[in-house]
């Protein structure tokens, strides 16, 4: 949620949102899903952005998400320093279902009634939102949206969602879902919902209460991971990883590359031409050459013939005289 205003002094973030904000002075004027804050926080996204900011990965990267597996989407991120994208500890609704997204995020806090009640007033006077705190939400989600929600792990009096917003959220989403770091309740409903899978922590028949949104569209903690807005939410059997917007194409052709690797690595094992340490190390200049010409020609390879090997080819010529490697593949 945005803050306010600056006139003169003050913080560059204040003196941009807050055009009449001093120094010592308390801001103000607030903002939910502040557009100009979401693109402050993402700016390493250079493609489209929806109405309020938030990153739009194109679908087809999307879709290529599906098919790639959590260890698959971990391995960039790692490489790239991103180490607290992941969070294994939730109970699935649907466990053997892959769940793909653009998150849409949400903090809450406990329940301090002036600040709740400051905050609900503002959102219904000012924004023209209606509801409680968690409809505010699932009101702006669109098609392939996940709702990624800090609910302070809270399980009694903290189910996010039941039914009602269950469905909801897979009329607006389609093939969406949720990620809630607390409750839900109703799962015999929500388990027959079509569409959607859901990540949480907890269920419990106590409807939300005793909590107070301070975010909407924010950064937001999950366990030990760290979610932005327009992240994609990757949900698989062994827990969720959130790739940032600038790293999901990257993602995507690095986790079909390994696949492949794969696909050829098993069969030449079970030929017995390469050794476990040969497929699993950095492979050889001779092992690259015997892949491509499997590449190119074996129907198990015909829905990868889109990517390009041209660095990997060119990085096995340059360590042709260097020997063995005792390098892992992530």
């Amino acid at each position: 949620m945005g803050a306010v205003a600056a006139h003169g002094g003050g913080p560059p973030f204040l003196q941009r949102l807050c055009p009449d904000y001093e120094d010592g002075e308390v801001p103000t004027d607030m903002r939910f899903d502040n557009p100009e804050d979401i693109i402050q926080l993402t700016p390493l996204w250079k493609g489209e952005r929806f109405p309020n900011g938030r990153p739009k990965v194109p679908d087809n990267i999307l879709e290529r998400m599906r098919k790639i597996t959590l260890e698959e989407a971990w391995g960039p991120l790692w490489m790239n320093g991103y180490k607290f994208q992941f969070e294994g500890d939730f109970k699935i609704v649907h466990p053997n279902r892959t769940m793909v997204g653009r998150a849409v995020t949400a903090v809450m806090v406990p329940m301090r009634p002036d600040l709740h009640e400051t905050l609900l007033k503002y959102g219904h006077e000012q924004e023209g939102r209606r509801g409680f705190f968690n409809q505010w939400v699932i009101d702006q989600l669109v098609e392939d949206d996940v709702v990624v929600v800090d609910m302070i792990d809270k399980v009694f009096q903290g189910t996010y969602i039941g039914g009602n917003l269950g469905t909801a959220i897979a009329t607006r989403t389609k093939r969406g879902g949720a990620v809630i770091w607390g409750g839900i309740r109703d799962l015999q409903q929500v388990v027959n919902i079509e569409g959607i899978n859901v990540y949480y922590r907890g269920i419990d028949p106590t409807p939300i209460m005793d909590v107070t949104m301070v975010g909407m569209n924010v950064p937001t903690r999950i366990g030990k991971a760290v979610c932005l807005p327009g992240d994609i939410v990757v949900g698989t059997p062994g827990g969720v990883i959130f790739v940032p917007p600038h790293l999901a194409e990257e993602t995507v052709v690095r986790a079909e590359k390994s696949q492949v690797r794969d696909i050829f690595g098993f069969i030449r094992l079970r030929e017995n031409v390469y050794t476990t340490a040969q497929i699993d190390s950095e492979w050889s200049l001779a092992m690259w050459e015997d892949f491509m010409r499997w590449f190119e020609s074996d129907p198990a390879a015909a829905e990868y013939r889109h990517l390009n090997w041209d660095a990997e080819l060119e990085q096995a010529r340059a360590r042709r005289d260097e020997g063995p490697s005792g390098s892992v593949r992530l």
